[in-house]
């Protein structure tokens, strides 16, 4: 094996995670794993936590594909009028162009993973926002210490 050509992977914990509320009063909060910075490419891969009750503002994406995948909660994901009922282990694939809202519908929190390909300025709008801490509950989750329904 020829270890010139040798890459050495990123690695992240929840602790290196950077948490912001895009707007003061939203209901939602996302975590940056991954963005063009630290991936070398036009992706964007977060954790989006939603309080109880809490959803996206309805958006879209001009290039974008946005993909959701459900780590733990009950909620309800609609595109384009058309409206699912989501819940641990669910898979969502956003088109480009298509007008979503991700909300929570559950007792507890909705916690999903979310990736942006390409980033579209996703990664520059989180960051524009208001830095939030992870709490003990979210990095419970994050570290899937916490009975993971």
């Amino acid at each position: 094996m020829d270890k010139s050509n040798c890459v050495i992977p990123v690695v992240k914990t929840p602790q290196d995670y950077q948490a912001f509320r895009i707007s003061p009063h939203d209901t939602n909060r996302l975590a940056i794993v991954f963005d063009p910075a630290s991936a070398n490419m036009s992706i964007t891969y977060c954790v989006e936590i939603f309080d109880i009750g809490g959803k996206t503002p309805p958006n879209r994406h001009q290039l974008a594909v946005e993909m959701f995948f459900v780590l733990k909660g009950e909620g309800k994901a609609t595109c384009d009028g058309k409206t699912v009922e989501i819940r641990a282990g669910d898979s969502i694939l956003v088109p480009p162009t298509g007008t979503h809202v991700i909300e929570n519908t559950g007792s507890g929190r909705l916690y999903a993973l979310c990736i942006m390909v390409p980033n579209e300025d996703f990664a520059e709008l989180i960051r524009s926002g208001t830095p939030v801490e992870l709490d003990d509950e979210d990095m419970a989750v994050l570290r899937r210490s916490d009975g993971f329904r």
